[in-house]
């Protein structure tokens, strides 16, 4: 599933000898995670993935805030704890075990200490939207990372992926498609302004 050269990229990450962090950032439905999955099980136990999806804002504090309907933008998660999670992981002591929270779609919530992340795991593999962008807290992310790649695919088929992905948890496939034009496109065209601040960019063929 991986191209040659990405996965003879990933395997010089794995042989540094450091602790690397590797993020793939992109639109929502462009098959970050699906990469993220590919690029642990080439990596075995070597890696975790680390998926920024687990910075929601819980639903009841989106509520709050006024923001229920905007779920998903940039202003929608817990940037700075995301920010403060990479820190630890570049300063993990020995021993050490850091907890990360879990976005869990069947509950659109996140789940606190789902990921348990050991000192000696060389390979950690961030996902998420926003890893590029270039504001507020989320702008502190990019230095965290040793390396990120864009991940892209066909538009027309990241819109089907989406609106198929919003009928599957509940939405109608109406809602499911107006969401999908007012709320993640308007995301997109966002995280697309980061592009240029890849070291790679990995599209699906």
């Amino acid at each position: 599933m991986i191209p040659a050269p990405y996965r003879d990229r990933l395997d010089v990450l794995l042989a540094r000898g450091t602790r690397t962090l590797l993020g793939l950032a992109g639109p929502p439905g462009s098959g970050k995670s699906t990469l993220a999955q590919a690029l642990r099980d080439h990596a075995g136990e070597r890696a975790v993935v680390l998926p920024m999806d687990g910075y929601h804002l819980s639903n009841a504090e989106l509520a709050r805030q006024g923001r229920a309907d905007r779920k998903g933008a940039e202003d929608t998660f817990d940037s700075a704890g995301f920010v403060h999670l990479l820190k630890r992981l570049r300063r993990q002591a020995a021993g050490e075990t850091v907890y990360a929270p879990l976005f869990v779609r069947e509950l659109e919530e996140a789940i606190a200490g789902s990921i348990a992340i050991a000192t000696d795991i060389p390979l950690i593999i961030a996902e998420g939207n926003y890893l590029l962008l270039d504001q507020g807290p989320w702008a502190q992310v990019r230095p965290l990372l040793d390396e990120v790649w864009y991940v892209e695919v066909d538009p027309a088929l990241r819109v089907q992926r989406l609106v198929a992905r919003h009928v599957q948890f509940g939405r109608s496939h109406a809602d499911a498609e107006a969401w999908v034009k007012r709320s993640d496109e308007a995301n997109a065209a966002l995280i697309e302004t980061t592009r240029g601040r890849a070291d790679r960019v990995f599209r699906w063929d």
